[in-house]
């Protein structure tokens, strides 16, 4: 009996120590899942604060907190499962979904520089000035979040393809999760730099007086290079997308020539990294902006030929 008891805690011991194994594979696997998207979470920070600009500053936090949420849903509830079995079943697919999400992205950062280039018209510039509807500002966030969240999610799939089907589920989870309460959380922290400024020039003296004034007369500034840094990062990660799924898809002479590009500067001591990283980001940034000129271009002459259907019926 008392043999038998032993026998039964060693294998309880047994399987702990395996349990116990896995959870540290699932953690190591899942902070490598993270690092490896972190690129795109900077991008994902640089975007969403031009969405609360012109708010007013008591609704900026619940409007972040609706876009979090939002995220959240699409990374669990729609690019989670869909993930997870099309890289069981479909594979293939993933790539030219993913694709499909880029050219969104380079349309919508061109859109918003087309309009900033060549002007919106009278109505358009009178709409700017009206309050801002809360549901179209989250439901344009969310939008534009699912396809960073998409390039995220497939990143960290990526890194972790060779585990199996649950550690997976589990491992995707947890980076969205983890992704999420990081992005909105510097977002919430962003929009907010202001009424903590104030709040510190208002109650505070000496340095930190100096301080706070200076965060309220810098914020609008930072929120205007981040509108900036959000248009040129949808551009690039638009373009990213386009340029890996090229070159997965079969055709690689573009990816080998900006591959090409980083190798020529990456040997450069003390600074190759950087320099190869900015080969790569100018180049997918000049890619999606050509993709995302042709979209709007099209969008464009598609408007103007069924204005001029309509103006021939009347």
């Amino acid at each position: 009996m008392a043999g038998g008891l032993v026998a039964l805690l060693d294998d309880v011991a047994a399987l702990a120590r395996m349990a116990a194994a896995s959870i540290d594979d699932v953690g190591a696997a899942t902070a490598k899942a993270t690092a490896k998207a972190a690129g795109v979470v900077i991008d994902d920070a640089a975007v969403t604060p031009q969405y609360v600009r012109g708010l007013a500053a008591e609704r900026e936090l619940p409007i972040i907190k609706r876009i979090a949420i939002g995220s959240l849903r699409n990374k669990l509830l729609i690019i989670l499962p869909i993930a997870l079995l099309l890289s069981q079943f479909l594979p293939w697919l993933l790539t030219p979904i993913l694709m499909l999400g880029g050219c969104y992205l380079a349309y919508e950062a061109m859109h918003k520089i087309w309009g900033a280039v060549f002007g919106h018209g009278a109505h358009d510039a009178a709409a700017e000035d009206e309050p801002k509807d809360e549901d179209s500002v989250v439901s344009g966030a969310v939008r534009t979040d699912l396809i960073l969240s998409a390039e995220i999610m497939v990143i960290a799939l990526d890194t972790i393809a060779s585990e199996g089907f649950w550690n997976r589920l589990i491992i995707l989870a947890v980076v969205g999760v983890v992704i999420t309460i990081v992005v909105y959380g510097v977002v919430g922290l962003i929009v907010k730099m202001d009424d903590i400024g104030l709040r510190l020039a208002e109650t505070s003296s000496g340095f930190m007086e100096k301080f706070g004034r200076g965060l309220v007369t810098a914020m609008p500034k930072v929120m205007s290079v981040l509108g900036v840094v959000g248009t040129a990062a949808m551009l690039w990660v638009g373009g990213h997308i386009l340029l890996v799924g090229i070159d997965e898809l079969g055709f690689h002479a573009m990816y080998d020539l900006v591959h090409h590009g980083e190798e020529a500067v990456r040997g450069i001591a003390g600074v190759g990294g950087i320099l190869a990283w900015i080969v790569n980001t100018l180049a997918s940034a000049l890619l999606g902006l050509i993709v995302g000129t042709l979209i709007v271009a099209a969008q464009l002459g598609i408007t103007k030929l069924r204005g001029k259907r309509k103006a021939s019926v009347h």
